[in-house]
Parts: C-alpha cells; sequence; structure tokens
C-alpha cells in the first residue's frame, strides 16, 4: 500500500493548497513508495507564518523544558530505529547498517543539543564608562529555513534542524525530493511526539518541478532570518547567492572531493580496510566519501592488490537484503551519471582495475581507477557513487599537492602509525576536518563539522552549530548617572 504524507504546518498535517501531491520512488524497484503533498509558494508563506508566530514563546520556553523535549526525541528516534530503516531503504535504497548508523548518530545530535540549551554561552566585558557593565550575549535569530538532504538521511535531517532549534530558532524545513519522509516528516513525528510546541518545527515538501520556487520563495520571506543548506556544491551555490540577495547569513555544507593518503609508514591491511569503508560506504553517496586514495609508491603494489580484491568482492544489489554492501544510488539517473564518469576516464587513458561497465538500474558495482589524468572529468567533479581513483606519490610535499589540488576542501583521512608524522601532514591540508590514522568519513555531535572552499562554510556541532545559529548581542548596564555635554 502506497504511503501519503500531508505537509506539517503549526503542529498540524495539511493537504498543499493547489491539493497537488509528489511521487515518492523507491530507487531499487522503481515502484512508488509514497506520495507526498507538493507545496507551492503560499504554503511555504502559511509555514512562515506559523514559524514566526511560534517564535517568542519558543524562544522564552525555560531551558530546561526544552532540553527535556530533546533528550526524550533522541530515546523515541532510537526506539524506532527500524521504521527508520524501512523507510530509509524503501525511499533512499540505504542498507540496515547504515540506517542504524545514521539513528544512532541522530540521536546523539540531538543529546548534544539538549545539552548546550542548559550551557549557554557570553561573555562579560569591560566598559568605557565608570560603574557600566557590558555584556556579550548570544540570543536566537529568528525564523530558520533549513534544506535537508537525501543521502544520510536521518543525521542530516536531524542536523538541519536540531541547532537551530536548541538556539531557540523555530525553522520551516523543506526535505529533499528523494527522501522526504526519512529527512523531513519521519524526523518532525519524532520531535513533535516528544512535546516540540505547534509551529515550532514546519515541513514543506514539494515536486522535484517546484523546487527552484519554492526555495526562492522560502529564503526570499522576510520573516526567515538565517538560511541553513546541505547538498551539493552546484545548488549550495545558489541557495548562498539567494540568502546574500536578500541579507541573510548562511550556513552551507556542500560537497567534497576528499583524499585518502596512505604514508610510507602506514600498517597496509589496516589502510586497506579503512579506505574501502571511507570510499564505499553506502554506496560512496556521503560528502566525506574518500574520491582519491593517494598511496606512497613504495606501498602502493600491495596496497592497489589488496584493495581492488577487497573492493571486487563486496555484495551488491538489494538493500533489504543484510549481505548487501552497496545498495542502489538514489535513483538510476545517479548510476548513470557514475558510469559515465568512468566512461569518459576510459575513454581518454585511465585503467578498471575492477567495476565499471553498464549499471543495473541504480546499482553501480564498486570501481577503482588507475592512471586519471587532469582531462578526465573524474578528476574533477565529485564521484557521490562507488568508485575511486588510486594515485601514487614519493614524498609528503608530492602528497600534499596532489591532496590539495581540489576546489573541495571538506575532510581527509591520512592512514599512518606515526602519530608525529600524520600531524605534520595534517597541517598542511586544505580542508576543515582532517582524520589521521583514519579514513575520511566522520562525524560526531560535539565537533565543529564543516568545510572551507567550495565545501562551504560555517559550521555544525556543539557550540559551534549554536554560535552558527544565533546572534551575538552587546548589552550594557549603567549603574550610575552618566554626564552628558547638553
Amino acid at each position: 500500500m502506497t504511503l501519503h504524507r500531508d505537509l506539517l504546518i503549526d503542529g498540524k498535517d495539511i493537504p498543499a493548497t493547489s491539493g497537488r501531491t509528489a511521487e515518492d520512488l523507491n530507487p531499487y524497484t522503481g515502484e512508488v513508495f509514497a506520495t507526498v503533498a507538493a507545496a507551492g509558494p503560499e504554503d511555504v508563506a502559511r509555514a512562515v507564518a506559523a514559524a514566526d508566530a511560534a517564535f517568542p514563546a519558543w524562544a522564552e520556553l525555560a531551558p530546561f523544558e526544552r532540553r527535556r523535549i530533546f533528550l526524550t526525541a533522541a530515546d523515541l528516534l532510537e526506539s524506532r530505529a527500524d521504521r527508520a530503516a524501512e523507510i530509509m531503504a524503501q525511499e533512499a535504497g540505504g542498507t540496515a547498517p547504515w540506517a542504524h548508523f545514521n539513528v544512532g548518530l541522530a540521536a546523539n545530535i540531538l543529546r548534544e543539543a539538549a545539552a548546550a540549551i542548559t550551557a549557554p554561552r557570553g561573555e562579560v566585558l569591560s566598559a568605557q564608562e565608570a560603574g557600566a557593565l557590558g555584556l556579550a550575549v548570544r540570543e536566537p535569530a529568528g525564523v530558520v529555513a533549513a534544506f535537508a538532504p537525501w543521502n544520510a538521511p536521518i543525521i542530516l535531517g536531524v542536523r538541519s534542524v536540531t541547532a537551530p532549534l536548541a538556539a531557540g530558532n523555530t525553522v520551516v524545513m523543506k526535505p529533499s525530493e528523494d527522501a522526504p519522509l526519512a529527512c523531513g516528516l519521519f524526523v518532525a513525528d519524532v520531535l513533535r511526539d516528544a512535546g516540540l510546541p505547534d509551529g515550532v518545527l514546519n515541513v514543506v515538501t514539494n515536486a522535484r518541478a517546484d523546487a527552484a520556487e519554492v526555495a526562492r520563495a522560502l529564503i526570499a520571506d522576510p520573516r526567515v532570518r538565517i538560511v541553513n543548506f546541505t547538498g551539493s556544491t552546484g545548488v549550495g551555490r545558489t541557495i548562498g547567492s539567494l540568502a546574500a540577495q536578500h541579507l541573510k547569513p548562511a550556513v552551507l555544507e556542500l560537497g567534497g572531493k576528499n583524499a585518502i593518503i596512505v604514508l610510507d609508514d602506514a600498517d597496509v591491511d589496516h589502510a586497506v580496510n579503512a579506505a574501502t569503508f571511507g570510499v564505499f560506504m553506502n554506496s560512496g553517496q556521503i560528502c566525506m566519501s574518500g574520491d582519491r586514495i593517494l598511496v606512497h609508491e613504495s606501498l602502493a603494489e600491495e596496497f592497489t592488490a589488496k584493495f581492488t580484491a577487497k573492493a571486487a568482492a563486496l555484495p551488491c544489489g538489494d538493500p533489504a537484503d543484510p549481505s548487501t554492501v552497496l545498495g542502489p544510488l538514489v535513483a538510476a539517473a545517479s548510476a548513470r551519471r557514475v558510469a559515465a564518469l568512468v566512461k569518459d576516464a576510459v575513454d581518454k587513458g585511465a585503467t578498471v582495475l575492477t567495476g565499471g561497465g553498464e549499471p543495473d538500474g541504480a546499482v553501480h558495482p564498486a570501481t577503482v581507477l588507475t592512471g586519471v589524468t587532469p582531462d578526465m572529468d573524474i578528476h574533477h567533479a565529485e564521484a557521490f557513487g562507488p568508485v575511486c581513483v588510486v594515485d601514487t606519490f614519493a614524498d609528503d610535499d608530492r602528497a600534499v599537492a596532489l591532496a590539495n589540488a581540489t576546489d573541495h576542501g571538506l575532510t581527509c583521512g591520512i592512514i599512518t602509525e606515526n602519530g608525529t608524522h600524520g600531524l605534520k601532514v595534517a597541517r598542511r591540508i586544505r580542508t576543515g576536518i582532517v582524520h589521521i590514522n583514519d579514513q575520511s568519513v566522520a562525524d560526531e555531535p560535539q565537533a565543529p563539522f564543516g568545510g572551507i572552499k567550495h565545501s562551504g562554510y560555517g559550521r555544525f556541532g556543539g557550540r559551534w552549530g549554536i554560535e552558527a545559529f544565533s546572534d551575538t548581542r552587546w548589552i550594557t548596564l549603567a549603574t550610575q548617572h552618566a554626564h552628558y555635554p547638553f
């Protein structure tokens, strides 16, 4: 039976004003999994109005009461892990281990936010006037527009709203058309059931053809004060430009062209296992996935042979099968895009060590390439699929140069048994995140997460997330009457 979900506005499930709906497809079978309300600008205006009306009471709600809601939501989310896995498999092709990882991390994001609610930060400032007290305090901005992506839907759906809500803002969320339930309505249901007041979180789903119009209406609304977007660099550039036109700050977590560097003092077996996870987890559909494996030439032959064999043995196919490691990409078109990147590279002289060929619907096999050169599309483009390139280097200088030879700057993994060596290399890598003796995929709710260059700006996690979604205000208190010149 096909599910149907309406918009969530002011705590109520309501259809789009137009009555239109949009289909939500299963990427593995191609069948309709659910239908959702297809909102237009008039629905966006209703959602923003509800969020704006709910803002004063939410911002003033006692911090321990707000914290209780977040802690309850974390427990509820974990209790619904099996349902989350069903939705992710049907809607985004996610395997069960990936879904349960999503739930676990998302629950901890909620708990970290709960802790931040009762740990506000500010400063006491020196003052020019005698006897005056100066304060720098952080206060919520108002309504936040949150755009949530499909690829880690529970994690990123929760992350898109948690820091803004914890800071005291209200939110209008526009989830991805590829996972409107998992990254939008399912997350909102958990928070609503945990006691989040009506209007504090509103969810507006839409048809794919209306995405740009809905986004423009949301960002342009004068009651929206901050824009929060996680997704591709191309779309993020548009979102950031729209926010700037309306003089609104934006937090942008965008794409990556991440490297995993295997130094000459690495444990090869550990490097192979780490790189396999970093490249192929969730079929490579993670902004932190390792597109490029850079291996010291002294280890290249052993590493490449072992890594290729491990990649070739990864089972792919039905995400509902417990043995599946590589489920389908989010759509058959995504698999064709990845296959086109591989074909372009091969046509221009690259070598396929394993994988390649035509995808089976939305399923693309694990693929490893060598001999990739700057004239090939995959040298620059984010693969966002189960594909990586292996390259070699002779010394640290060359490794750093290769790792930094990209417009992106999200994350990097450095595999080494020598922490000092790894730290020296890490300090030279131009990314927002570096993991020493680990691969590139990692996220923790208390850590500052975000990139530089074309990977975006702003940070999620811990106090950095609260700061991103609040305003700093200067307040003074004069304890004696001042003397004025007139």
